[in-house]
Parts: C-alpha cells; sequence; structure tokens
C-alpha cells in the first residue's frame, strides 16, 4: 500500500514548470492516463479517498469542457466510478459530474479533431447510455440531462485558450451514430419504480424523436412504441407522461415509418391501453389540453383502425366507442355516455369530425357493420344531414354547434354516408334516406334556401354547390351498388327529373364552371344512366327534356377534352347516358336524331383523341338501327367537306397502323396469308395460356375495326360519294372483313385442337386457300383501283399539259399582236406599209363579194 503512495504524491505535488506551456495544457493538467492507472491498480485499491481527491481534482479543472483526445480515457474512468457505484456511493457524485462535464461542448484543438476523434465520440455517446443500467435516480437523471444537452447551443463561443467547442451538427451527428436512443427505449423497463426518472426519460425521448428521423428508426427498432403505450395507462396526477408518451409516438409518426409505428401499436395490450386512455380523457377530462390530447389519442387509434386486422373488435375497443360516435344525436341508455356533457367547444367539435372519420375508416371492416347496425349509426349520419331533425329528436339542448359547425358536420356526414350507405343498403332504406337527400338535393338549387359559405374541407366550391356535391356523390356511390329498391324507389320520387334540373341549373351557368361543378354533372349523368339502363319505361321518362340536355352536352368543345378540368369525364358520361338513357327506346331515338345527335357525335369523332373514339364509334353502330340515323351519316359533312364513310375510312387506316396491321404505302394487302393480323395480336398470342380467349377473338373488342365494319354493312359499300382511291382501297379490305376474320379464327381453332387431337390436315388447308383466294381477289380489285387511280391522273396530267400549251400559245399571240402594235406607233413607214396592206385586203374581200352578187341566181317569178 505504501509503494503506491510516492506516485499518488508525484502526481499530486507536480512542480511548476520553468518554460510556457502550450495552450491547452490550461486545460489538461493532469495526466489522465496516471489517474486510471492509480484507479485500476490493485495495490491503490484502498486508497479510496486519494482516488476521491483525484477525480475531484479532474473534475475541477474540466469545468470547461473535455478535450476530443482525453474522451477515450474519461470514459474508462466514468466505466470505472460505475462499477464501484454499488459497493461506494461516493463514486456516484464524481459520476454525476462527469456526465455533467459531458453536456458542455467538447474541445477541440485544431480543426481536424472531430474527423479524427469521431469514432471516439460516438463510443463515449454510446457507453453514457449503457451507464441507465446504475439503480441511482440521480445518475439516470444526470444521463438524460447530458444527452438533452447534446441539442443545446454552446452560449460560450469564444474562448481566450485558443480551443474551440464542437459544432452543434457534430454533436447531433455522433448522438445519431451512437445509437443511445435505442438504449434509453430499453432502459425504460428499469424505470418501473422510479417516475421522476421515467418522466426525465421520456422528455429525452420526446426530443430525441423530435429532433431526428435516425434516432426515430432506431427507437422504432427497439419497440419504442408499443413500450411507451403500455405505460400510458399508469397512474400520474401530474399528466406528464400522458403528454409526453403521446409526443413521441407523434413524433415516431411524423419523423419514422408510419407503418411500423401502427404495426407496433396494433396488438391487443396497446389498443386496451389507448381505448383505456380515451374513455378516461373522455369522461373526466375537461381542461383544454386534456382534450387535445384526447383528439390526438383518437387520431391514433384511427391511424390503427386503418391497418387490416388489427384487433378493435377483440379489444373491446368498438364497444365502447360505438355509443359515442351516434352522441349527441340520439339518446342513449348507456352508463358511458349518459352523464357526457359537451360543451360544444373547439376541441369537441373536432373530435366530432374525427369520429365521423372513424366510422368510413372502420366500415371498411365488414364485422363492424353488424356493431354499427346495434348503434343505430346510419340513423344518427341522417339526423346531422337534417340539423332541424336532429334538434327536435335531442331535445333541443341549450348549447348547439354553431351554423358554421352544423355546416361543416352536415358535409361530413354527407361523406361519410357515401361510404357507409353502399354496406348497409337495408338500413339505408329504412331510414328514408332517399327522400331526404331528393329534398336536400331540391333545396340546394333554390338561390335563398341555404347561406352557408363552404367552410372546411369538404365545403370546397361552395356551401350550396358543396351540399349539392356531396349529395350528389351518395346517391352515386348507393346506385353503384345496382340495388333494385333503391333505384326504383328513387324513380318512384321523380329522380330522374331531378337530376334533369340539375344538369339544367349547370348548363344556365357556364360561368361557374370549374372542378366541382364538372364533379356535379358527371356524377348526375351516371345516375340517370344507372337508373334507366334497361328499362324501356324510365327511357320514356327519360324523354324529351333529356335528349336536349344530352345534346347540349354533347355540343361540348372537343378541344376541352385535354383540358385537364374533368371535361373528359364529362363527355364519357354523357355518352354513357345517351347509350343507357336513349338506345333501345324508340321516341327518344328519333328525337335524338332529328335534333341533330348524329351530326355532333360525328364532330366529336372526328376532333376526340383516340381513347374517346370507342364509345362514340359504339353509339354511331347502335343508331344505325334507324334508317333515319343512316340517313343523316350518309348527308353529314365535317371540317374539309370530309364525309362519314371517309372519316370512318381514316380512322380504321389509323386503327391499322398503331396496331402493326402489314400494309404497302398504297394500302394495300402485303401478306396474303394474314391479310388483316396485327402485331400485337402476335404478340398476345405467343404469350397467351391455353386458357385465355383466342387472340383473333379478343381482337375484335380490342380496337374499332368489327364496329367500323358493322357501321358500313348499314350504309352499304356502293355508291359513297367522294371517297378517293386510298379510301376504295381501304373499303375493299372492310368489305371481306368477315371472310378474314371467319378464316383467322378457324385457323386458330384448327391449331388448337390439332395439338390435342389428330386433326385432317386437308380440311385446314382448305380453309387456308379459300383465305388466301380472298385476300388475293381483295388485292386484285386494290390494284384495279390504283391502276383507275393512275389513269385518271394520267388522263388529268394530259389535260392540263394541253391547258398549258394553249395558254402559252395565247400569250405568244398576244405578244406578236403588241409587237405589231409598238411597230406602227414608233415607224411611220410600218405605219404606211401596214395601211396599204389593209386596203388591198379591204379591195380583195369587196370584189369578192361582187363576184358573189353576180353569180347568184334570178329570184323565181310567178
Amino acid at each position: 500500500m505504501l509503494s503506491s503512495a510516492p506516485h499518488a504524491r508525484g502526481f499530486i505535488h507536480k512542480p511548476a514548470p520553468t518554460h510556457p506551456q502550450p495552450r491547452s495544457e490550461a486545460v489538461r493538467v493532469t495526466d489522465l492516463s496516471r489517474v486510471l492507472q492509480l484507479l485500476q491498480d490493485p495495490l491503490s485499491s484502498s486508497l479510496k479517498e486519494r482516488q476521491i481527491f483525484i477525480l475531484k481534482k479532474v473534475v475541477k479543472q474540466c469545468q470547461r469542457g473535455f478535450l476530443l483526445r482525453d474522451l477515450a480515457d474519461i470514459c474508462k474512468i466514468m466505466n470505472v466510478c460505475a462499477e464501484r457505484v454499488s459497493d461506494h456511493p461516493e463514486y456516484a457524485r464524481i459520476l454525476c459530474d462527469l456526465l455533467q462535464i459531458c453536456s458542455l461542448p467538447f474541445l477541440k484543438e485544431k480543426s481536424s479533431d472531430e474527423m479524427s476523434y469521431a469514432a471516439v465520440v460516438t463510443d463515449c455517446v454510446s457507453q453514457m447510455g449503457f451507464l441507465m443500467r446504475i439503480p441511482l435516480p440521480e445518475v439516470r437523471r444526470q444521463i438524460c440531462s447530458t444527452v438533452i444537452a447534446f441539442y443545446s447551443r454552446d452560449k460560450h463561443k469564444h474562448r481566450s485558450d485558443g480551443l474551440a467547442p464542437a459544432r452543434l451538427d457534430y454533436r447531433a451527428l455522433m448522438l445519431e451514430r451512437s445509437g443511445v436512443s435505442e438504449t434509453l427505449v430499453m432502459s425504460l423497463a428499469l424505470m418501473e419504480e422510479q417516475l421522476p426518472v421515467k418522466l426525465c426519460l421520456l422528455q429525452t425521448l420526446q426530443i430525441l424523436s423530435r429532433a431526428s428521423e435516425v434516432n426515430c428508426n432506431l427507437m422504432l427498432r427497439a419497440q419504442a412504441a408499443q413500450k411507451i403505450c403500455f405505460h400510458m395507462s399508469e397512474g400520474d396526477p401530474s399528466g406528464e407522461l400522458l403528454f409526453r408518451s403521446s409526443e413521441i409516438l407523434w413524433n415516431l409518426l411524423e419523423n419514422g415509418s408510419r407503418q411500423e409505428v401502427t404495426s407496433q401499436l396494433s396488438s391487443s395490450d396497446c389498443i386496451a391501453s389507448l381505448k383505456d386512455v380515451f374513455l378516461h380523457l373522455l369522461l373526466k377530462g375537461f381542461r383544454h389540453h386534456e382534450r387535445q390530447l384526447r383528439n390526438d389519442l383518437l387520431v391514433l387509434l384511427s391511424l390503427i383502425a386503418e391497418k387490416p386486422g388489427a384487433p378493435l373488435i377483440e379489444s373491446g375497443f368498438l364497444k365502447h366507442l360505438t355509443p359515442f360516435l351516434t352522441f349527441p344525436e340520439l339518446k342513449s341508455h348507456n352508463p358511458l355516455v349518459r352523464n357526457l356533457k359537451l360543451s360544444f367547444s373547439k376541441e369537441d367539435f373536432e373530435m366530432k369530425k374525427l369520429l365521423l372519420n372513424m366510422i368510413v375508416v372502420l366500415s371498411r371492416d365488414l364485422a363492424v357493420l353488424q356493431l354499427f347496425r346495434e348503434g343505430r349509426v346510419m340513423l344518427a349520419l341522417m339526423l346531422l344531414v337534417k340539423p332541424s331533425s336532429s334538434a327536435e329528436r335531442s331535445g333541443r339542448h341549450r348549447h348547439r354547434w354553431s351554423s358554421r359547425q352544423q355546416e361543416e358536420l352536415q358535409l361530413q356526414a354527407l361523406s361519410t354516408l357515401s361510404a357507409l350507405a353502399p354496406l348497409m343498403l337495408d338500413e339505408y332504406m329504412s331510414c328514408q334516406a332517399n327522400t331526404c337527400l331528393l329534398l336536400l338535393l331540391d333545396g340546394c338549387l333554390q338561390d335563398d334556401s341555404f347561406s352557408g359559405r363552404g367552410h372546411g374541407f369538404h365545403g370546397s366550391g361552395g356551401g350550396r354547390r358543396a351540399q349539392l356535391r356531396y349529395c350528389v356523390r351518395v346517391l352515386r356511390s348507393v346506385a353503384s351498388a345496382q340495388h333494385e329498391p333503391f333505384l326504383q324507389d328513387l324513380c318512384d320520387q321523380g329522380a330522374i327529373g331531378q337530376l334533369l334540373g340539375v344538369l339544367r341549373w349547370f348548363l344556365g351557368r357556364p360561368q361557374d364552371e370549374d372542378a366541382v361543378a364538372l364533379e356535379i354533372q358527371t356524377d348526375c349523368l351516371f345516375l340517370l344512366s344507372v337508373l334507366c339502363e334497361g328499362d324501356v319505361h324510365r327511357k320514356e321518362l327519360f324523354g324529351t327534356d333529356g335528349v336536349e340536355v344530352l345534346i347540349q352536352y354533347l355540343s361540348l368543345d372537343a378541344a376541352l377534352v385535354s383540358s385537364g378540368l374533368g371535361h373528359n369525364k364529362l363527355l364519357l358520361s354523357t355518352v354513357d347516358c345517351l347509350w343507357s338513357c336513349v338506345l333501345g327506346c324508340f321516341g327518344t331515338e328519333d328525337v335524338f336524331v332529328a335534333g341533330g345527335g348524329v351530326d355532333l357525335l360525328l364532330q366529336l369523332l372526328q376532333r376526340s383523341p383516340r381513347h374517346m373514339l370507342t364509345p362514340l364509334v359504339s353509339v354511331l353502330l347502335e343508331l344505325c338501327e334507324s334508317p333515319q340515323a343512316v340517313t343523316h351519316l350518309l348527308r353529314w359533312r365535317g371540317e374539309r367537306d370530309a364525309s362519314a364513310p371517309q372519316l370512318l375510312l381514316h380512322i380504321w387506316r389509323r386503327e391499322e397502323e398503331q396496331t402493326g396491321v402489314s400494309r404497302d404505302p398504297h394500302g394495300m394487302i402485303t401478306d396474303v396469308k394474314r391479310p388483316i393480323v396485327s402485331r400485337h395480336q402476335d404478340e398476345s398470342s405467343s404469350s397467351s395460356s391455353s386458357r385465355d380467349v383466342s387472340a383473333a377473338v379478343r381482337d375484335v373488342s380490342e380496337n374499332l375495326r368489327a364496329n367500323i365494319y358493322c357501321i358500313f354493312c348499314k350504309l352499304g359499300f356502293e355508291h359513297l360519294s367522294g371517297l378517293s382511291a386510298e379510301d376504295h382501297v381501304t373499303l375493299s379490305i372492310i368489305h371481306r372483313y368477315l371472310d378474314f376474320k371467319l378464316c383467322e379464327v378457324v385457323q386458330e381453332l384448327w391449331s388448337e385442337a390439332a395439338a390435342v387431337v389428330p386433326s385432317d390436315e386437308a380440311v385446314l388447308k382448305s380453309v387456308l386457300q379459300v383465305s388466301e383466294a380472298t385476300a388475293e381477289s381483295v388485292r386484285s380489285l386494290q390494284q384495279s383501283i390504283l391502276g383507275q387511280r393512275q389513269q385518271q391522273e394520267l388522263q388529268e396530267e394530259q389535260r392540263l399539259y394541253s391547258e398549258i400549251r394553249f395558254t402559252h400559245k395565247q400569250r405568244e399571240i398576244a405578244a406578236d399582236a403588241w409587237k405589231s402594235y409598238v411597230a406602227r406607233t414608233s415607224n411611220y413607214s410600218v405605219l404606211k406599209e401596214f395601211r396599204r396592206l389593209r386596203e388591198e385586203r379591204s379591195t380583195s374581200e369587196h370584189d369578192a363579194a361582187s363576184d358573189a352578187e353576180t353569180n347568184e341566181p334570178a329570184p323565181l317569178t310567178v
């Protein structure tokens, strides 16, 4: 023991140097390696007082921060102190002092020290996290304070000793690399009996999760969301535990992986903990921050509910939540809501909106619908849609939602209905929802019936239009279910005429056209299509008024289709409505044709992009069953005086070009064995399995050629005026399209059958010969058409040359006459000669006339 004393005394009473010290020695007076030797030497293990004295001296000398190059030794010293704390509590104070100094910015002597000692700093910070194993509250609190200080700015940036503090972003980066946030999360299990320390640790985790995405991911790796959720329901009179736990979960959602957070919170224990806290805050929380925290937890539960398979029913959460979904619209004897009072404050209003959103989220699980039926959720939503009825049935509470809040809740209730009503059709019909919605729809069209301003997210487009938008959206969503009692009930209440009135209302206000207006009109057209499809009586109810509305929509400028505002959907809905509400009823078809509907369809066909052509051509094909429509087709003339057959032939050529059908530059058949087979058809046939539809059959529905062929079958293939030679070449292929397609299908079927059962090749060869002969005859016809065109072009060229020669001859005669005139007027001798010649010519003409009179026989006399 005495042998180690000289070393200690020599360490303490170090003589003062006679030469100037470097500027870093002002801080680093003590040799930390000798301190470690003193602490770790077995011979000095009994010199506890001397060791503590030396450690206090180190703490005193380093009050302004540790050098980066000393951190390795400091870390070892702290570990030694941590090992001796359990037997010698005096080391706890030293350890806390060292940790407190670590909260100060580390000092660097050179700019490169930060990079050079990065690994040392990372290891030191990581070791600080492992010191949480020490069961002393003061040590754990100091560790938390030190970690928090890593995100604090240094107040003393200028130093007189030439040392500089490490940068704030460097400290934050080292903290992230150390993984201390993960260690702190795992140490939560050690804080069961130390509530103040747990609150301090939660504060640290709150700051770490708020500051860095890396920290959030490390915390989630340690199951932070689940562990923190387990502690949320623990008793804490101050409420700080619940507040900080909620903030950490929100930080993890915002900065970490939302999917991972919801996955960790989707256990039954976590949901039960959140449920208990939420119910406690809802029933007993009356302060402002408690209501805010209640709403935050409800949002968190909504996110958990979005995850498929979350045990919301098994945990009992939905059973307790259902009564609150219908409060205060419905009275309930449930003890949870019997004495519940709402202050109708902003926080309560937000909670009501969150509960409505929860209905939408939960409705994705069909098992929840039974709870909704038992809780009469549909009736509560309908009461929200009808504010007056809601007030009457709730006993006319003295405190109610404001008009602005009532408007926003009404719109959100309509939005909720659009998701829930198709799943609960019986409850929807029992609440007479159609009547309510149609009355609301009619009221929206009255100028003075509603004075809303369109508040909130659902109020975009103005109050009246927002109501109209969501009302029509509910009807559209329910109509999509094709529930016949619903459709019949709508028709019985005059919905067809009312929807046409909505469309006329918008047609009379073109200045108000925007995305919301286009959406409403599109939904109305879709509703009319669903109502009238396959029912002649409803098509008759659609009648002349509906046809006039459709004609106005078909007058839409085709240039607006690509505007991005929604006109493309409006046009498609119009064509679909035409198909469902007009076609199939002779009276409405005649009115449509007489009103110029065929001409409008052809104009759209000429101007619309390719993806709009299929429905337009299909409608034209159906209209061709009417002779009046065929007459309009043949009479129509579009841009550049193009006729309907020319337009259809142009579309055919474009279809063949886009599908890769083999044609020569003149449009003639190049492969007589495969006259109409496309490249896309070959690719699909090679990749399709035996269970797929035949490529030849599938080709009929994938392009417009079959429909165009059927239209020409109605128009005829002869006596079509205005066609060019190229059009006749294309028309010859269309004329034999069915023959080509039949041979193609037979060939495919035969090849498929031959792969299973041996077949007669002679029959197949005869089919191929028929197809090739047909193709050869068409090709010969095409060649004759092109030959005639070439002959006509040659004759036209000769005629043109004749006209050119005649023109040149006339120009030469005129030039000679002009030269003669100039010569006569400029040369007198030429003029005299010209006069002499003219006189001689006149004399000779006079003599010839006299001779003719002399030779004339004398008249007969009686």
